[in-house]
């Protein structure tokens, strides 16, 4: 029993079930860190508004904030890519089950495993093409031309999140091929208004 309710990788041998349980842990964090980048967005959107509103009533107010918009941009991507992880767990993505959902279950099984080794297989691409370009990025020293911010911090943001995304397809073909439940139901919102 963990804190969060019955363990999900109970089923599993104990050195795979330590494996999924730290992958569990960490999609809990990429969901924080993704609902940390949706409030810090919040925050900043809201301070360009305001500043909008002061730039009009008092003109030594600036009229914006000028790393608001690129921010933003950075923000958006890796709140994306932060709460994917936690959401595949959680069984929030969009899926189309109609096969899935007319099968026996030894067939749906089998094809839980084959789908999560296709999502290691596209997002190891992914992830594989971020750690690259990231690191082209830290090497050749870019900076945003409007901020001078290096460019590698927001991407690695991003490469990390679909990294944690990577795990979670792998803790999914395991949790798959062994007949665990492939959905932690302690990781959802407990209703439609969270």
């Amino acid at each position: 029993m963990s804190a969060h309710g019955p363990n999900a990788n109970a089923g599993a041998p104990q050195p795979l079930r330590f494996f999924l349980d730290a992958i569990d842990m960490l999609g809990r964090l990429d969901g924080w860190m993704g609902a940390a980048c949706l409030a810090t967005l919040t925050c900043l959107m809201l301070g360009e508004v305001l500043v909008r509103a002061l730039s009009d009533i008092f003109p030594w107010v600036p009229a914006d904030i000028p790393i608001a918009w690129e921010y933003s941009s950075y923000l958006m991507a890796a709140a994306f890519t932060f709460g994917a992880a936690m959401t595949l767990r959680a069984g929030g993505h969009i899926r189309v089950t109609l096969v899935v959902a007319r099968v026996t279950p030894a067939t749906r099984r089998w094809l839980e495993t084959v789908l999560a080794a296709l999502g290691v297989a596209f997002t190891g691409f992914l992830a594989n093409a971020m750690i690259n370009f990231t690191w082209r990025s830290f090497s050749s020293d870019q900076v945003s031309l409007s901020s001078a911010t290096p460019l590698w911090i927001p991407q690695a943001l991003v490469t990390f999140g679909i990294c944690l995304l990577v795990l979670q397809f792998v803790a999914r073909f395991f949790q798959a091929l062994l007949g665990l439940p492939l959905e932690d139901v302690s990781m959802r919102a407990a209703s439609v208004a969270e």
